[in-house]
């Protein structure tokens, strides 16, 4: 690989570094979600997990944030060329907040699902 290759590769880290800085920075709901993920990491380095469990876990957890990174991209998106001019962009937000709680709901079953025996049994 030449040293102008390497510096391309070096330059889309750091662009994908600002972007997941923008939204720890500035983004409430994925300000909560890193929250849980922190708990949920936590939990996972405590606990005598299965690696299917770990695995299953970290899918999640990276669903869960990816999901919400699209959300935010989407949005700014939107708000860019229809800032709340027409009916199909509120449809649209609504839309992506919905897959987002619908992955974070589905993480939350499966986190109680693999846990729960670990606590309370």
């Amino acid at each position: 690989m030449s040293f102008e290759g390497l510096r391309s590769i070096f330059r889309s880290f750091g662009y994908a570094g600002r972007g997941l800085l923008y939204v720890i920075q500035r983004e409430r709901t994925f300000q909560i979600h890193v929250i849980a993920t922190v708990v949920v990491v936590l939990m996972t380095l405590l606990l005598p997990l299965k690696s299917w469990e770990v695995v299953l876990i970290v899918l999640m957890v990276a669903l869960v944030l990816v999901l919400e990174i699209v959300n935010t991209a989407v949005e700014k998106i939107i708000d860019v060329l229809k800032p709340r001019i027409h009916f199909y962009v509120q449809i649209v937000k609504d839309l992506m907040a919905a897959a987002v709680l619908l992955a974070s709901i589905a993480a939350i079953i499966i986190g109680l699902m693999i846990f729960w025996p670990y606590i309370f049994i």
